[in-house]
């Protein structure tokens, strides 16, 4: 009897660069973003002979708490598209760091289903559209709207806090703020308009970017709403070779070494490098 058992790959999507376009009357936001996948990711092992899902949390992934019930992205994803069958996530994108852990393990989902559609995907969450299409692009809307762009080989040093940070608050922050509203009509490398109000609504983010920035030499830059800052540049070129934490008092903030990997990539040995 063959195995119908399916193992599929969830990259981890960075947002380079974020601008907020404005607000809709139903309190959500749209945005320009470049975003990218890298080569840190979720390992799903599907069995559609089976169902139910059972989440191991990997390492750092700080995942100990996530359910799997229904309100699990994996659960919402299979609902979608209509599909029953058993998912083993096994966890290794940090939880609550911004960078897109969920909505890529629903994006796999869409495309082991074979649903590519970024107006069904978007109602999963405004990162799953990119997460579905992978690679380098400028997301639009509330997500919804991806141009892909062509992909450039790049590497990044990301340090994740011990601590996540609330999407929907950075957004209200932003709200009361007023943030942004000179910024004009292009979209900046290396610049995300939430940042100030991700700091108005978590301050100890402050000292994990100063940590960052002294310890590589380089501008840290906030992923999304957070709570990951990232610096370009490989770890031997950064100094921290070898390091896979960075030491604030007594906590431990995550270092991660990644590069980025094309639409077409699945997996380590199929084109860009691991992180493993």
């Amino acid at each position: 009897m063959t195995d119908s058992r399916a193992v599929l790959v969830a990259p981890a999507k960075l947002t380079i660069s974020l601008k907020v376009v404005g607000r809709r009357r139903d309190g959500y936001h749209d945005i320009e973003a470049e975003m990218v996948s890298v080569d840190l990711f979720d390992r799903l092992v599907v069995d559609p002979a089976r169902a139910g899902i059972e989440i191991v949390a990997g390492p750092g992934a700080r995942a100990e708490h996530l359910t799997a019930g229904s309100d699990n992205l994996v659960s919402r994803a299979l609902a979608a598209v209509g599909r029953t069958a058993a998912v083993r996530v096994e966890k290794r994108i940090p939880v609550g760091g911004g960078l897109g852990g969920g909505s890529a393990d629903a994006a796999a989902i869409l495309r082991w289903s074979g649903v590519r559609d970024p107006e069904a995907a978007v109602e999963l969450g405004g990162d799953v559209p990119f997460c579905v299409l992978g690679g380098r692009a400028l997301v639009e809307g509330l997500g919804e709207r991806v141009t892909t762009l062509p992909y450039e080989p790049r590497a990044f040093v990301l340090l994740v806090p011990p601590f996540g940070v609330d999407t929907g608050s950075v957004y209200q922050r932003w709200d009361a703020l007023g943030e942004g509203r000179g910024w004009g009509d292009e979209l900046d490398a290396g610049r995300n308009e939430l940042t100030q109000a991700a700091l108005a609504v978590e301050p100890r983010l402050a000292s994990w970017r100063d940590l960052l920035g002294d310890t590589t030499g380089r501008t840290p830059v906030l992923t999304g709403s957070g709570s990951t800052w990232f610096v370009e540049g490989s770890a031997e070129e950064l100094g921290v070779a070898g390091r896979d934490v960075l030491v604030a008092g007594r906590e431990e903030g995550r270092l991660i070494h990644v590069r980025t990997v094309p639409a077409t990539w699945t997996g380590p040995g199929t084109g860009g490098a691991s992180s493993e």
